[in-house]
């Protein structure tokens, strides 16, 4: 074979692509010239700050969480951590000694500990000594360092140095802890606004650190943090106080009653202005404290939870809560249902608190016309089941008109009234009202219900019926809680919302959250309707919710009682979730309370939801005139009682300068009162002897007869008529009484002391009964 050669044609090639290389190498050279005559020094300082000689991060601080009227609820308070450069120390012998007496002096350290570690790690630059410490802990030490009088002191000291920080402080422990949630110790947000809102209420840390120029020299630099924005809650802290207190007092008189335990597994309320979706006030018990969130003492009481996360008959007492802190996954099963928001994150059956919603569907619809009756057999038979109506071992109802179905709460004419309705048009107006859907109210934790109600594939002849009075499908307080402002405002379905401002930390308006609605539901008319059947309720001859009448104030509502369902799907015949959801003034809707007890302490689950009536009035007594929502309705000679009862209380009040509140804890300048703030009790209350039916299938049971008292009211003890911050209001007017020296610009005698009120046009006769039944009536 003969030699390849190069032909001469490829020794060109070469010599061209040489020739090429050489060529860009010297365009490379002239570039790399030119770069570093122009911005050589530029680069060579970007290289030299990449060492970050002495660099440091500056935090953000967290935005702040504050109420309706800017009491705060969550702040971010700076603190120090105490930080030893261990090489610095070390530098020179005689610097060793007075830094460690330092430590000593001012912060406590163990001298001896210390010591060990600077000697087993002399090149260590980052020993943190002692964490979170406050401004008034190292203060001294800050002092003693810039006098120039005490050099000789710290003349030695070196190697000590702080770390800053933010840590998350909660002023009012427990208030409104659902709400507020916490945060992690990495800052991120868990629960409640703290975790919706995280993003927002997050900065951005800022960082400060320094570079050698080309003299080596040292040259600073900081970028500084962004800190995050605040927000405004639409809870207002006296409302919710007045919430807390209530549900904290239902706890304490009905914890160990029927069983070990709570009062109830789980005491819950909202608080919602009617014609904005703003939340006012949401609180379930038991509470916890924000500060201190993994302390076992609010689990004393509830329902165990295994480590698989399932409910067990084991009530927590002090020694398993205890006992907890060594089994870390059986604890944090416990906190975090401790942690969670019942009134979002948990569903139930509503009961009969969803009648009303049925006659508004039938209504609009145009199926009802508002003036038909339905027979009540005690019993009806609906696909092969036999329903039964809250009385129907006493007795049938009769031929009930809607409002009188929905006054006695009677279960077999809402049966045939939902036939009436039919299953598509029932469907439709469940979506309407949002039954199914959240409601994307800006708080983390809100359940999914879409699987837990009806469709077309799933809702038959009985599954239509028990809907009817509010059994076989599930909701969220939120839920229903926001339906019922669309029931009785007009129909309009407003989205219910937590934060109405958000702000930057100069102060300066971010951004302002308006009310939304977003849909009409329902027409005016038959809104004005379903408000008529409302106050029968609580105002007629058989109405089940009687107990939440609030002196002064005319109101609606409606009670529910409803089976719960055990873990295996059974219907569970003896416990119950009994709640009222009302509102008010009855004309003129403004407020809306919802109370939900869920399996109250009680031999008689299903006969508790005169319990959370009361609540609701107490809390209308106390919110109401708060808002400075003026009285509807003329005084009875029974509250007429109530002020003589409480005068001299009153007066001793104003004599004794007990804090504008009148309690032993208030909360942040807002005057909430605490339990000794207290001014709506339930003492004198007695139930009457009728309410005691049985319970029907779909856990409704009412007193067969709105369970009157003999003189047809029922007795109170308490004065509705003294504001939260002690002061006197005037029962006709609702305005606040001012006390001038000694005596009252009205006198005390004709608000508290009186016969009776005498209106305009009255006579001097006895106050009008608003409507009450007569004595002896049943």
């Amino acid at each position: 074979m003969g030699r390849n050669k190069f032909t001469t044609k490829m020794q060109r090639k070469l010599v061209v692509l040489f020739l090429l290389v050489l060529l860009a190498f010297a365009g490379l050279s002239a570039r790399l010239i030119l770069i570093n005559r122009d911005k050589g020094e530029s680069y060579e300082k970007q290289v030299l700050s990449q060492q970050q000689y002495s660099s440091k991060t500056i935090p953000y601080k967290r935005g702040e969480i504050l109420d309706s009227k800017g009491t705060k609820l969550a702040v971010s308070e700076k603190v120090y951590d105490l930080v030893l450069d261990c090489k610095q120390m070390n530098a020179k012998e005689e610097y060793v000694e007075p830094t460690l007496q330092a430590l000593e002096d001012y912060f406590g350290a163990d001298k001896a500990q210390v010591r060990a570690y600077a000697q087993e790690n002399p090149s260590s630059q980052y020993y943190v000594i002692k964490k979170q410490m406050t401004w008034d802990e190292i203060s001294a030490y800050q002092e003693m360092m810039e006098d120039p009088e005490r050099t000789e002191e710290s003349a030695n000291i070196a190697g000590i140095w702080f770390e800053e920080s933010y840590r998350r402080v909660y002023p009012n422990n427990t208030l409104a802890c659902d709400v507020i949630g916490f945060t992690r110790s990495d800052g991120v947000g868990l629960y409640g606004l703290e975790e919706y809102y995280n993003d927002t209420l997050s900065g951005v840390n800022g960082r400060q650190y320094g570079y050698l120029d080309t003299d080596e020299n040292l040259q600073r630099t900081t970028r500084a943090a962004v800190d995050g924005y605040s927000i405004y809650s639409t809870i207002d802290t006296t409302i919710q106080g007045i919430v807390e207190k209530y549900l904290k007092k239902y706890d304490e008189e009905n914890r160990n009653v029927a069983r070990e335990g709570n009062g109830a597994f789980d005491a819950a309320c909202i608080v919602m202005e009617v014609n904005t979706g703003n939340v006012l006030a949401m609180a379930s018990y038991p509470f916890y404290d924000l500060n201190d969130i993994r302390n076992t003492e609010p689990l004393i009481g509830s329902r165990m939870i295994d480590v698989s996360g399932n409910s067990t008959d084991t009530v927590i007492t002090a020694e398993i809560a205890e006992s907890m802190e060594d089994d870390n996954d059986l604890l944090m099963q416990n906190l975090n249902a401790l942690w969670k928001n019942y009134c979002i994150s948990s569903t139930f059956e509503p009961g009969s608190t969803m009648k009303p919603f049925v006659a508004a569907m039938g209504l609009e619809d145009g199926r009802l016309k508002g003036n038909e009756s339905f027979e009540c057999t005690g019993i009806m038979e609906v696909g092969g089941y036999n329903i039964r109506c809250h009385n129907y071992l006493s007795g049938a109802e009769g031929w009930l008109t809607i409002g009188e179905s929905i006054e006695r709460s009677c279960n077999v004419a809402l049966i045939r009234m939902a036939q009436v309705i039919g299953t598509e048009e029932f469907l439709k107006y469940m979506e309407e009202f949002n039954f199914g859907l959240k409601t994307n109210i800006d708080l983390a934790g809100e359940a999914r219900t879409a699987s837990l109600v009806f469709n077309e594939n799933t809702m038959g002849p009985t599954e239509l019926a028990t809907s009817s009075f509010g059994q076989g499908f599930n909701v969220t307080m939120i839920e229903m809680i926001t339906g019922f402002c669309a029931l009785i405002n007009g129909g309009y379905y407003y989205e219910p919302h937590m934060v109405s401002r958000i702000t930057a930390s100069d102060g300066s308006v971010v951004e302002n959250i308006e009310p939304r609605v977003l849909k009409q539901v329902i027409s005016s008319e038959t809104s004005a309707k379903v408000r008529e059947y409302c106050e029968q309720v609580i105002y007629g001859e058989n109405g089940t919710g009687w107990r939440a009448r609030t002196p002064g104030y005319r109101i609606g509502g409606k009670t529910g009682t409803a089976e719960t369902v055990s873990a295996q799907g059974t219907r569970e015949k003896d416990e119950y979730v009994v709640s009222f959801l009302g509102y008010a003034p009855a004309d003129d809707p403004q407020i809306a309370v919802y109370v939900v007890l869920n399996r109250p302490n009680s031999q008689n689950q299903d006969l508790e939801t005169g319990k959370a009536a009361l609540m609701a009035r107490n809390i209308f007594c106390e919110v109401l005139p708060y808002l400075n929502i003026f009285m509807t309705e003329p005084l009875t000679e029974d509250d007429q009682k109530i002020l003589d009862d409480l005068q001299i209380e009153i007066r001793q009040q104003l004599e004794s300068g007990v804090g504008e509140d009148g309690g032993e804890e208030t909360v942040s300048g807002n005057g909430a009162a605490g339990e000794g703030g207290e001014n709506a009790g339930e003492a004198g209350e007695n139930p009457p002897a009728e309410e005691s039916g049985p319970a029907d299938e779909s856990g409704e049971s009412e007193p067969e007869n709105g369970g009157q008292p003999e003189n047809g009211e029922p007795e109170e003890n308490d004065n509705p008529y003294v504001n939260d911050q002690g002061q006197v209001i005037d029962p006709d007017t609702g305005q606040v009484i001012t006390p001038e020296d000694e005596g009252y610009e009205t006198p005390v005698s004709t608000i508290l002391g009186g016969t009776g009120v005498q209106n305009e046009g009255d006579s001097g006769g006895e106050a009008e009964s608003g409507g009450e039944a007569a004595d002896g009536e049943e």
